[in-house]
């Protein structure tokens, strides 16, 4: 019997508080009964959570062998003791039915159990075929911000380095690619210049395409708080969804999808229109561009002069005083601004743009490099930047927010390789929708998917699962069946959390330890003793003689030495409960926020944006452009997707615990009552959702905690059964910059089932 929505979300409550506390739900039963007491556990061993890019500290607690609660860690900066439910209900995700206990390989159309020998054997073999007969290029790895550092390290050296292909890319190239070319693009170095401690110094919150009251509720929970301790703090939300988030709003925008770039501009607008903006700041620290071109103050101003509230009215749906409001509320002096977005910015065709015009509104303000002033992207993945954006494990990258294409970063990164540069190739490899198209057409002929599972989650599915199985396919997984390993031809039972050691760098740039605590069942191992032992049979032992986690660690730390982004030692991490970067002194203090003195350590005085060659962020001129596909006749709405609070990502942990579970069993369609009226659908009704890719069938969700504008239709997509995987429908359009598919917004027809 599933429980209701309230009786949920009113356990989600009892959860956080009881988690506050230090307390955490009894790990071993079906349902949530109470507190696990801290004599219930042998004892406690230092974690981070397993699930968003927040990064929440935690205690596992261990009995007989096995991980039996968790509690938040009092200690982490990050959380303070709160936990969400899912990271109390992270003991259930370990011992499960359909954790891989020894290595699979596909003989004859079914998986038959094999020794590692035999899997490590062939795998190689496959390897050294490839690169024999088709080339260096015909092979790839495709890795996650779930993976730890030290995995994604040794990959991106294995194939970098010693294979010599820059084919190895992530799902963070899916959720968080713009973000990291706004950033990069704007201010010349990747990821936020401020941190979570900004969030008890701002006046003002706008939260643009982020839902974070589901995504990232301990987030959320703490502007909550700040809301409550200061009667005079402000949130703006926009969204073209009222979402949970939409509670604490004191400024709802609900605008037209695919509009925000044209509501940026406005609000830019009425900041430069009012003289709402910091003019010493800007004449000091800024450019102003279109492009790779230079313009004057009066060039940017005619440009933004297309954008008036008045104009862009009717472009989002909004009223031009609401568009005002906005602008005075984010620019009002004497107020810090803090502004957060996640997916609904990122996952666009134009979403590198969408991040400039974010950074923009805080250059032009002057609201940025304080306390309580900066634009802050969230991140998906518990270690999206960590292991992929600062590790480099992306096509176009090298470590240290290197990039492939430059000669002196290859040189830099080879000498500490210990290889000869030559080696390594200045061509950026497959990014994501790339890698897979490859597959499909039969270009790359090996593939190696870790810790990860794109035969649910990449877009455009019935076009690449059938490329999936072209290849040959070795996934490297803690569970099967999974829609990815299920095409496999060789599945690799792995370590999952705290069974191994690892670090992980969260969205502010906190790098934290996480410790093992328990052995992993069965025969499974670590993927980076596999990847070693790869590497070792394709004849690179010299490269890969690592002897603990640590050791690779510190080689990877001589990469971001000099780079503005030095990392702490694995010891000191091991006794901390986490460091946010810069940290170039052993014994030194974390780095608060960068750029600005005296809390950034390469700067002496001020501000300078270090990552452009003259010290100024960029204020771009970029344009309303529309999404790849448009509602028309034969498609009239508009589809977007999500995360909910119950469930993360595609579910192969989360649907292993029986409360989250039952809480939401399967996917559904958040419908507008007014679209639903006109279709003749009621609550509940199953519907067909077409796009010209795919279909899908869900039960329609007519007034929901999150209900979309009209003419908008929403799903989230955890849901295994095949029937009801939207990525089925989502398009495969990405970036021209950033690479990465637009996710947020495709065209469909909807039909009752």
């Amino acid at each position: 019997m599933e429980c209701s929505r309230r009786e949920f979300l009113k356990a989600f409550a009892v959860a956080s508080a009881l988690a506050s506390s230090g307390c955490a739900f009894t790990s071993g039963s079906n349902s949530m009964q109470g507190p696990t007491s801290q004599q219930d556990a042998e004892k406690w061993v230092k974690g981070v959570c397993r699930y968003c890019g927040t990064g929440c500290g935690v205690l596992s607690g261990v009995n007989n062998g096995k991980i039996v609660a968790v509690k938040g860690d009092p200690d982490c900066a990050v959380n303070k003791g709160r936990l969400c439910v899912k990271g109390i209900l992270l003991p259930k995700i370990m011992n499960t039915q359909d954790r891989l206990l020894h290595p699979l390989i596909k003989k004859n159309g079914e998986f038959v159990k094999a020794s590692w020998e035999e899997a490590l054997g062939l795998i190689a073999d496959k390897f050294k075929e490839s690169i024999a007969q088709y080339g260096k290029d015909s092979v790839a790895f495709y890795g996650s911000g779930q993976n730890i550092a030290e995995e994604s390290y040794l990959a991106n050296k294995l194939f970098k380095g010693a294979i010599g292909t820059n084919n190895i890319d992530g799902n963070p190239r899916t959720c968080m690619a713009s973000a990291v070319a706004g950033y990069v693009s704007t201010f010349g170095k990747d990821e936020p210049m401020g941190t979570y401690a900004d969030i008890e110094e701002a006046d003002v919150f706008f939260i643009i395409g982020s839902n974070m009251a589901e995504a990232h509720p301990i987030i959320y929970s703490r502007i909550i708080d700040r809301k409550k301790s200061k009667s005079d703090v402000k949130v703006i939300v926009a969204d073209p969804r009222k979402t949970r988030t939409a509670d604490i709003a004191d400024q709802l925008l609900l605008f037209v999808p695919g509009s925000d770039l044209a509501l940026l501009n406005s609000l830019a607008y009425v900041i430069l229109e009012e003289g709402l903006t910091d003019e010493t700041f800007i004449a000091k620290h800024t450019n102003f561009m279109q492009g790779d071109t230079k313009l004057s103050l009066e060039q940017f101003k005619e440009f933004i002069a297309a954008y008036s509230p008045e104009q862009v009215a009717v472009t989002t749906g909004l009223t031009a005083e609401q568009i005002r409001e906005t602008a005075r509320l984010f620019a009002a002096k004497g107020k810090n601004t803090m502004s957060l977005w996640c997916m609904g910015l990122n996952q666009r065709i134009h979403g590198t743009w969408v991040n400039n015009l974010i950074h923009n509104l805080h250059l032009l303000t002057g609201k940025i490099c304080k306390p309580g002033n900066t634009p802050f992207s969230l991140t998906g993945q518990p270690s999206a930047c960590g292991s992929v954006r600062e590790v480099g494990a992306l096509s176009h990258l090298l470590p240290a927010h290197r990039v492939v294409a430059n000669a002196k970063h290859r040189e830099e990164i080879a000498a500490i390789w210990g290889i000869d540069p030559s080696r390594m190739s200045a061509k950026p490899g497959y990014h994501t929708v790339e890698m897979f198209r490859a597959a499909v057409k039969g270009d790359l002929k090996l593939l190696w998917v870790m810790c990860t599972n794109p035969g649910q989650s990449i877009p455009n599915l019935n076009l690449y699962r059938a490329g999936m199985e072209k290849t040959f396919l070795v996934v490297s997984e803690a569970y099967h069946p999974t829609r990815t390993s299920e095409l496999a031809d060789v599945v690799l039972p792995a370590a999952l959390w705290m069974e191994k050691e690892g670090i992980y760098g969260n969205g502010e740039r906190r790098t934290q330890h996480i410790a093992k605590a328990v052995e992993p069942p069965g025969e499974a191992k670590p993927d980076v003793w596999a990847l070693i032992e790869i590497a070792k049979r394709l004849g690179y032992s010299e490269l890969f003689s690592y002897k603990s986690n640590e050791e690779i660690w510190e080689e990877y730390r001589k990469c971001t030495v000099g780079t503005k982004m030095d990392l702490p030692s694995y010891a000191r991490l091991r006794r901390e409960h986490g460091l946010t970067w810069p940290v170039p002194k052993e014994n030194g203090p974390e780095t608060s926020i960068r750029y600005a003195a005296p809390w950034d350590p390469f700067v002496a005085e001020g501000i300078k944006f270090y990552g452009k060659p003259d010290g100024r962020a960029a204020i771009f001129a970029r344009p309303q452009a529309a999404p790849a596909e448009l509602p028309d006749n034969e498609y009239p709405y508009f589809l977007s997707t999500g995360r909910i609070l119950e469930h993360w990502h595609t579910s192969t942990m989360t649907g292993n615990v029986p409360e989250l579970k039952r809480a939401v069993s399967q996917m559904y369609l958040e419908i507008h009552p007014e679209d639903a009226d006109r279709l003749g659908v009621k609550e509940g009704e199953l519907v067909k959702i077409i796009s010209r890719r795919g279909e899908c069938c869900l039960k329609t969700k007519l007034n929901g905690r999150g209900q979309p504008r009209p003419g908008l239709v929403w799903a989230p997509f955890h849901d295994t059964e095949m029937t009801r995987m939207i990525n089925f429908v989502t398009i495969d359009a990405f970036d021209d910059t950033s690479k990465q598919p637009e996710y947020k917004l495709c065209a469909v027809r909807l039909e009752k089932a």
